[in-house]
C-alpha cells in the first residue's frame, strides 16, 4: 500500500490527470494533494483578507475533483486550474456584491521596467532573520492585496502562477495589451510601496 502512494508521488500532474480522468481516486487524491497549496496561496493573495480562504481553496479543489473529466488536453491542466481559481474568486465576489475597482488605463510612468522580485525564505536560516523575512513576506502580501482587484489578478498570475501574458489575458478575458499595462502597472504601485525592503 505504501508502495502504491510512493508511485502516485512521483508521478507529474499529467500523468495523475490521465489517471484521474479514468477514475483512479488515488491519482485524483494525490493530484489534489499537489495543488492545494499552490490554490491557497494563489486565492491568498487574490483576497484582501483571509476570511473564507480555506472554504474558497476546498471549493476549488471540488470544482477540480468533479470536473477533470470535463478536461480536454490534460497538458493544459495549470491553464485549466487557473481558470476554475479565477472563477470561483469573482463568484466569491459577486456574491458579496462588492462592485470592481474602477482603474484609468492612461495613467503614464517613465519607471514602467521596474521588476517585482520575490525572495522565497530560506528554511535554515536564523530564528531573527526567520522573524524578518516573515514581516517581509506579511508586507508583501499587504502591498499586494491593497492593489486595485484588476491589478492584483495580473500580478498574481504572473509571479506567482507563472502565467504568460496570453494565459493571463485569456483567463482575465483581457487584451495582451491590458495585462501587460496591469502587471506594470502593479509592479511601480508594490516598488512604491515595498521600496524601504529593497
Amino acid at each position: 500500500m505504501a508502495n502504491n502512494r510512493l508511485l502516485y508521488k512521483k508521478m507529474s500532474v499529467e500523468e495523475l490527470v490521465v489517471l484521474s480522468q479514468k477514475d483512479d481516486f488515488k491519482a485524483l487524491e494525490e493530484l489534489i494533494r499537489k495543488v492545494q497549496k499552490d490554490v491557497f496561496a494563489t486565492l491568498s493573495y487574490m483576497l484582501k483578507s483571509n476570511e473564507n480562504l480555506s472554504d474558497l481553496t476546498q471549493e476549488v479543489l471540488y470544482k477540480l475533483a468533479k470536473n477533470i473529466q470535463n478536461l480536454q488536453n490534460p497538458g493544459c491542466f495549470n491553464g485549466w486550474l487557473n481558470h476554475i481559481v479565477t472563477n470561483t474568486y469573482y463568484d466569491y465576489i459577486r456574491k458579496k456584491k462588492r462592485a470592481p475597482e474602477i482603474i484609468s488605463l492612461e495613467y503614464s510612468c517613465p519607471a514602467l521596467g521596474v521588476e517585482l522580485n520575490i525572495d522565497i525564505p530560506d528554511k535554515r536560516s536564523k530564528p531573527m532573520e526567520k522573524c524578518i523575512t516573515s514581516e517581509c513576506e506579511q508586507n508583501i502580501k499587504k502591498a499586494i492585496r491593497s492593489l486595485p482587484e484588476s491589478f492584483r489578478m495580473a500580478i498574481v498570475l504572473r509571479e506567482f502562477q507563472g502565467l504568460s501574458y496570453e494565459e493571463i489575458a485569456n483567463t482575465t478575458n483581457s487584451s495582451i495589451g491590458t495585462v501587460k499595462s496591469r502587471i506594470s502597472r502593479a509592479r511601480v504601485k508594490l516598488h512604491e510601496v515595498l521600496k524601504n525592503y529593497t
